[in-house]
């Protein structure tokens, strides 16, 4: 039973920073790569893919209204995935949820909720102008 539990969220101005944690436990990967990522929900609106990292090989994506403010890293020993969140606008504003993907094919659609069978329970972040 893997389990994911986020950390980190909070409220800030626009032009604030946030670290969001996610600390992973329960699970076993048959194999060397698997997929985690950020993903956030705002109300009204569908579940997005915000950034991703293909653990083992190195790989990351960023959807593109968050390239170049937001940065996803693992810390291997302690794991924990983290969003280094900075320059945040209100547009930001969402429940941001960790997951993972553990399948071999899982980078092929490394973006899309739809690949993660594992997820934490979120933790919101606020932005305010």
């Amino acid at each position: 039973q893997v389990q994911l539990v986020e950390s980190g969220g909070g409220s800030v101005q626009a032009g604030g920073s946030l670290r969001l944690s996610c600390a992973a436990s329960g699970y076993t990967s048959t194999s060397s790569t698997y997929c985690m990522g950020w993903f956030r929900q705002a109300p009204g609106k569908e579940r997005e893919g915000v950034a991703t990292i293909y653990i083992g090989a190195g790989n990351t994506y960023y959807v593109d209204s968050v390239k170049g403010r937001f940065t996803i890293s693992q810390d291997n020993a302690k794991n924990t995935l983290y969003l280094q969140m900075n320059s945040l606008k209100p547009e930001d504003t969402a429940m941001y949820y960790c997951a993972a993907a553990f399948e071999q094919w899982c980078w092929i659609y490394n973006s899309r909720p739809n690949n993660y069978k594992n997820w934490g329970q979120g933790t919101q972040v606020t932005v305010s102008s």
